[in-house]
Formats: C-alpha cells, structure tokens, sequence
C-alpha cells in the first residue's frame, strides 16, 4: 500500500484499468487509451473479462455518456453542480481512464494567475540566458497540449474573468502562442479540457458568453433519493477507511440513513414526506459532506471513543456541518431538533439528545418515552 496521504484514480485503480485496456474490443480514438465504452463501463461499472469493474459514479449514466462523448469531439467539458454532487471526482476518473494521467490540474482560485494557465519562466536561467524552451515553465495546460492529453481545472468560477478567458483561444484555435520564443505550440490529438463549476460560486467571476460557448455543459445533480445518497456515502466511507487508520468500525446503515436525512431535509427545505416545512442554512450540505462527517465520526469513535461509532460522534460532526459561522443557522438547527428530530422515536432518540446537548453549550437532556424531555445542568 502506497504511504501516499491521497494516491491518484489512475494508480488506485490500475488492476480495473489494466483489465479494461487488455479487453478492449472497440475503437480507440487517437490520444485515449481505451473506447469510450470502456471508460463508461469504468465509471458506471460493469465487467471486463473476469474482473470486476466497481462503480466510480452513482447517478445518470446517460449524463457520463454526455460528458465521454463530448470529449471524443474538440470541444471541452464543464461540469455545474452543487457543492459535493462529484464534480471533481468524475472530472478525475475520466482523465484517469481515457489518458492514465489525472493529475495535470489547474486549481482556480481568486489568487490563480494567466501564467498557471499558460506558461511562466525560470526567472534564473532567463536572466542568465534569454528566453528559451528550457527555460519555460509549462502550465499543466501547456503539457496537456503537447502530450494531446486531458487537463483538469477546477472551479473554474473562482478565477477572475480576465483569466478565465485567456482559455478562449487555446480552445478556440488548439494553439498556444509564446511571443518570446516567436513560435506557437499546436494541441495534439486528444488534448481537451474538464472543467468544474460550482452552481453556489454563480456571480463570484461570471464566465463570459465568449467562453461558455467553447463547453459544453453538463449539469450534476443531486443524488435523486435517499437510498441512492445513503449507497454513495457508504461506498465513498469504506473507501476512505480502507485507505485511512481511522480505527473504528464502520458506522452502522442507521447511522448513515440518519445523517443523509437530515442533510437532505435541510437542503430541500421540508421533511422527506413533505408534510413539514423547515429552514434551510446558510451550509452546502452536501453529500461530499456527510461522507466527511462520517469519515471524521469514525476518527473520534476510533482515538477517543469505544470504537463503535456512536451518536454523540456524529453529534459532533453534525454541529459543524450545520452551524456555521452564521448566528442564524443555530437557530436553524435548533429548530429543527425540536420540531423535527425529537418528534421521530425512539431510533432517533439517541442522536437527538446528544445533538441537543451539543447545541445547548453542555446541557444534559434527557428524553422521556412521551418525547417529553427534562435537563440537568452539565
């Protein structure tokens, strides 16, 4: 097992791969490394040979179709969504799976500049001698041009717009022009770009109408229903245990049903069965976030706990992910608690009252089988 903190798609999961590339049976276009049936049967699942494939995405195959698809042509990739609906994770299996290559990244940022787009220079050998290929520093953009590769840039709407649309060109003429050299670098076959936008950054840095129509877009949504969430986040959490030493068990189905509940019943502002109007936060929610949550339960359960994870560790987690920094969302939550979570039984008494207790600064609650509840002082 590599000592790696987060290993790459591509070497994670290089049996599956290896399996897919030495049974492809369909036509390869130039620059990838296996059709795009095989990629979709990579991040949907399915078979190859004797092996077999898990699924990378849970959610609408026919959205993965889009989005292979779109790449086999020369226009790029966006992906919108909601925080947490695997933008980023999709983004990487495909580069993983078409090139092998998933870590030419370009991360946006208000601080990201046009040279980490497109190239920079090793100011020493500049100095020393000129302008030169090597004393270019290539963006991964730039390498994904010459390799006729994938690049990955991330929240593309966190940029500022006069860097964003230094992409205009490079996507509309596949070239990159280096004034300093007098030359221009053309993209090879099956260079293009996956990019990531988060529906929540809408206004922070617009893209451009110029440079909207270089994508084609395909919009990620939430997971449709609460079985589908609870199925993501197990996965997603057995993975990052199997990864981590996390030494704790894995939370129970119960526990992970509980969090998806609520996560969901936050964000769409009403009880699942609808018959309950409730407030939403100022917080994401996300399903990213429940993963998190329960990843980090297991953590507190394993190193300061039985071992078990129990309500007061997710009760823990759960404070955070709704209580921001907003002093409205505690009121938020704290009437969700009363309005909602202590109506609900006795599986859910637990996790009310230690949630409650979080949310009440340490006061101690106990609840009554009439859903009464007494206190004591911590």
């Amino acid at each position: 097992m590599s000592n790696d903190l987060r290993v790459p798609a591509e070497q994670l999961y290089r049996d599956e791969l290896e399996a897919l590339i030495a049974g492809e049976k369909h036509p390869v276009p130039a620059g990838w490394r296996m059709s795009p049936r095989s990629v979709l049967t990579y991040i949907c699942g399915g078979k190859a040979g004797k092996k077999e494939i898990t699924a990378k995405y849970i959610g609408h195959t026919r959205l993965v179709e889009i989005a292979i698809a779109t790449l086999v042509t020369d226009r790029a990739l966006l992906l919108i969504g909601e925080p947490g609906t695997a933008k980023s994770w999709l983004s990487e299996h495909l580069a993983a799976a078409i090139n092998g290559d998933s870590t030419r990244v370009v991360q946006g940022t208000a601080g990201t500049t046009e040279e980490q787009i497109r190239y920079s220079w090793n100011y020493a050998m500049l100095i020393a001698s000129g302008p030169s290929d090597a004393a270019l520093v290539r963006s991964p953009v730039f390498r994904a041009m010459e390799a006729g590769g994938l690049v990955r840039f991330e929240e593309i709407t966190r940029c500022a717009s006069e860097v964003q649309d230094a992409m205009i060109s490079i996507l509309s003429e596949k070239r990159l022009s280096i004034a300093e050299l007098a030359k221009e670098v053309p993209a090879r076959k099956g260079f293009s770009v996956i990019a990531t936008a988060n529906t929540r950054d809408r206004g922070v840095n617009d893209m451009s109408a110029a440079l909207k129509r270089r994508f084609n877009i395909v919009v990620l949504p939430s997971p449709s229903d609460l079985a589908t969430e609870v199925g993501i986040v197990q996965k997603r959490v057995k993975e990052l245990a199997a990864s981590l030493d996390l030494g704790a068990d894995l939370p129970a189905v119960s526990a992970a049903e509980q969090v998806c509940t609520i996560f969901r019943e936050l964000r769409m502002g009403q009880t699942l069965d609808g018959k309950n109007k409730v407030k939403s936060p100022s917080g994401a929610l996300s399903t990213a976030e429940a993963i998190s949550l329960l990843a980090n339960s297991m953590a507190l359960a394993g190193n300061f706990g039985s071992g078990t994870v129990e309500a007061a560790d997710i009760a823990a987690g759960l404070q955070g992910a709704v209580v921001k920094d907003d002093d409205k969302d505690h009121v938020i939550w704290q009437e969700y608690l009363n309005n909602v979570m202590k109506k609900r039984g006795a599986g859910w008494r637990d996790l009310y009252r230690a949630c409650e207790e979080r949310n009440a600064g340490g006061r101690k609650v106990k609840v009554k089988e009439d859903g009464e509840e007494d206190e004591e002082k911590a």
